[in-house]
């Protein structure tokens, strides 16, 4: 397997492996973490990969593509597979299935602020800006962070480079509100509703970073799962008290892909 992963197209209801790596832009994508054959909140990454997609064409063909990717995934090992959609290819050829191994996790970041507007163009759809997250992220690893935070014309957090932002008042979790650009994550559903599961209050509300100081705050990624800030720029943060309970609860999501 390539450091890019094997590519597979979707032609006359069959995923077909690519030789070459495929260069046309992502229309949509969509990414989920395998671990031993299983996966969290699968049918959510379908549901909302196919929700993406505006192709009539397309939208009768996601069933059969959906049951043949997961056929093919690996059952043993760690995978962080993605379905993309490239409207830029040949009508019946759009549909690509990439498996590719999963890079290190770590319980753990340091954050850093993004000194620019938000350059993203289509924030309520994953797949189209993934690149102009990974620049961003590549600004914050030179400056010697792991990931961005990004923030609204108002300056208000939005989302991280290629992560969702959320943070602990007391014992209230919080996370951007409707106000502001964030990508629907469905790792930040499913940590909400295992909050509420738990007895814990939750709001959305908008926050500058510097109000944040003296919480706890997570970056949640179908990858990474929940992972807290150690560290963001001179702001002093808060200890976990949540991150290893909340992430155990993620583990216990986890089914079997078939």
């Amino acid at each position: 397997m390539s450091v890019a992963g094997d590519f597979f197209q979707f032609r006359d209801g069959e995923l077909r492996r690519v030789d070459a790596t495929l260069s046309e832009s992502l229309t949509v994508a969509d990414s989920f973490l395998v671990r031993s054959g299983r996966v969290r909140a699968l049918e959510r990454h379908f549901a909302r990969f196919q929700s993406s997609i505006q192709d009539e064409q397309i939208q009768t063909e996601l069933p059969a593509f959906f049951e043949a990717l997961k056929a093919i995934i690996p059952l043993e090992g760690d995978w962080f597979p993605r379905m993309e959609y490239r409207d830029q290819l040949p009508e019946g050829e759009r549909l690509v299935f990439r498996i590719r191994e999963a890079p290190e996790r770590t319980e753990s970041l340091t954050l850093w602020t993004s000194d620019e507007p938000d350059p993203r163009k289509q924030y309520q759809i994953k797949g189209p800006d993934l690149s102009i997250g990974q620049q961003i992220r590549r600004r914050a690893n030179l400056s010697g962070a792991d990931e961005a935070v990004l923030l609204s014309d108002s300056g208000h957090i939005a989302d991280g480079a290629l992560s969702a932002i959320v943070w602990w008042r007391g014992d209230v979790l919080c996370g951007p509100d409707e106000s502001t650009n964030w990508l629907p994550s469905i790792t930040r559903d499913l940590v909400f509703e295992s909050a509420n599961q738990a007895g814990y209050q939750t709001m959305t509300e908008r926050a500058r970073p510097s109000e944040l100081a003296g919480c706890e705050v997570w970056s949640l990624s179908s990858l990474q799962g929940i992972r807290y800030a150690t560290g963001w720029g001179d702001m002093e943060l808060a200890q976990p008290r949540f991150a290893s309970s909340f992430a155990k609860r993620l583990e216990l999501l986890a089914q079997p892909v078939s």
